[in-house]
C-alpha cells in the first residue's frame, strides 16, 4: 500500500503519520508539505518524519501529478487552518483549501488513485440552534476558512464514484498534544494559561458549544477514511468525525482544565457581544460506520497529557501568545523576515 500525506508538517500530521505507520507497518508512506511550520517542534526526542519513507517538501498549489503514480491513498491535510489567518489571507486561503485540493483531487483521480481523504471541519455548521448538527443540515460557514470548506466539499462531491472514494471528515476543533503544538486552539489555550498563569481567561461569556476532537483520535478517523470504500458509506462521503461525548460549551472546557490543574482562577467576559460561533454537532453517523475508530481520548486526559508534556519542555512563557506557539506569528514572522511573498508562497 502506497499513501500520500499532504500537508503532514502541521500540527495534526505528526500523529496521522504515527498511526498510519503503526496500522500499515509495511506501507510506503510520503509526506509532501509547504513547510511553513516544520520548524515548530515540541518536545520531541525523534523527528517525527522518520516514520516516512520520503518527505518531498513543495506547495499544492503547484502539486507535481507524477508523485501520484502507484499511490493507493491520498490524505490531503494542507489547509490554512486557522481564522485569524484565513480573515489575514483570505485569497491565499480558497486558493489551498479550495482550488488546490480540488485540483490535487482531479490530478489523483487521473493517475488512478482510489481513495481520497480531504480533512473538513464542522465550523462549517456556523451558528446554530440547540439541536445538534447532522450532515444533512444547512450549512452557515461564517469564516473564509469554514467557506473555503464548504466549497471544497461541494467540488469533491462531483469527482468521485465508484472507483475513486472521496471521505470528508468534518472533524470538531481539535486539541491535544503534538510534535508540532500550537496554542491558537481553545482547550489548548486554557491549559497553556493554567500552567504559567494560574488564570484561564474566557474572551466570550463562555456559553458558546464546542465540539472538541484530539489529534490521536483524529488521526484514528483519518486512518478509517483512508481504508475505506466506496460501497461502505457511499462514493463521497461528509461525516461528522468527533464524539457526543465531547459536544460541550466553553465555559464547561475551562472548568475541566481547572479540575485537573488546580488553583486555577476562570474569569468570563459578560460584557461579550454573542459569539455567533457556536454549535454542537451529531457523530452518530461516524459511530454508525466506523465503530472501531471512535475517539478513545477523554478530555481530563488529554488536559493531563498536554499539560505534562508542555511541563516536561519547561514552557514557563507568560506571554506565549506572542510565541511561535501561535501559527499567524509564525507566518507574519516569516513574512516579516522576507521568507514568504504576500500570497505565502516562499521567497526564492
Amino acid at each position: 500500500m502506497k499513501i500520500l500525506i499532504v500537508g503532514n508538517l502541521g500540527y495534526v500530521g505528526p500523529s496521522v503519520v504515527k498511526q498510519l505507520r503503526a496500522s500499515y507497518p509495511s506501507a510506503i508512506l510520503i509526506g509532501f508539505d509547504i513547510g511553513y511550520f516544520a520548524h515548530c517542534l515540541t518536545n520531541v526526542h525523534v523527528l517525527p518524519e522518520t516514520r516516512l519513507d520520503r518527505q518531498i517538501f513543495g506547495d499544492i498549489r503547484n502539486f507535481p501529478g507524477e508523485l501520484l503514480q502507484g499511490v493507493d491513498a491520498v490524505v490531503n491535510l494542507a489547509a490554512i487552518s486557522n481564522d485569524p489567518i484565513g480573515n489575514q489571507f483570505e485569497n491565499a486561503t480558497m486558493d489551498i483549501n479550495f482550488k488546490a485540493a480540488v485540483d490535487l483531487a482531479e490530478k489523483a483521480k487521473e493517475h488512478g488513485v482510489k481513495t481520497f481523504v480531504y480533512a473538513s471541519s464542522c465550523s462549517m455548521y456556523g451558528q446554530a440552534d440547540d439541536s445538534a448538527r447532522k450532515e444533512t443540515d444547512k450549512l452557515n460557514p461564517l469564516t473564509a476558512y469554514a467557506r473555503s470548506k464548504v466549497a471544497a466539499e461541494d467540488a469533491l462531491e462531483k469527482l468521485a464514484d465508484s472507483d475513486f472514494a472521496v471521505t470528508c471528515p468534518r472533524f470538531a476543533t481539535a486539541c491535544g498534544w503534538s510534535d508540532r503544538f500550537r496554542l491558537d486552539l481553545v482547550l489548548n489555550d486554557f491549559v497553556a494559561g493554567a500552567l504559567v498563569n494560574k488564570h484561564i481567561s474566557i474572551l466570550s461569556d463562555g456559553t458558546p458549544w464546542r465540539p472538541l476532537i484530539s489529534t490521536s483520535d483524529m488521526a484514528r478517523a483519518i486512518e478509517w477514511a483512508a481504508g475505506r470504500s466506496a460501497s461502505h458509506g457511499g462514493s463521497f462521503l461528509a461525516v461528522n468525525a468527533g464524539s457526543n461525548n465531547w459536544n460541550t460549551s466553553v465555559l464547561d472546557l475551562a472548568e475541566a482544565t481547572a479540575r485537573v490543574i488546580p488553583g486555577v482562577e476562570i474569569t468570563v467576559n459578560k460584557q461579550a457581544p454573542p459569539d455567533k460561533r457556536s454549535y454542537r454537532a451529531d457523530f452518530s453517523l461516524f459511530e454508525e460506520l466506523a465503530p472501531y475508530h471512535q475517539p478513545l481520548a477523554s478530555l481530563p486526559d488529554t488536559v493531563k497529557t498536554m499539560m505534562e508534556a508542555l511541563m516536561e519542555m519547561g514552557f514557563a512563557d507568560p506571554d506565549y501568545r506572542n510565541s511561535n506557539l501561535m501559527r499567524l506569528n509564525v507566518i507574519n514572522r516569516h513574512l516579516l523576515a522576507g521568507r514568504l511573498h504576500s500570497d505565502l508562497t516562499w521567497v526564492k
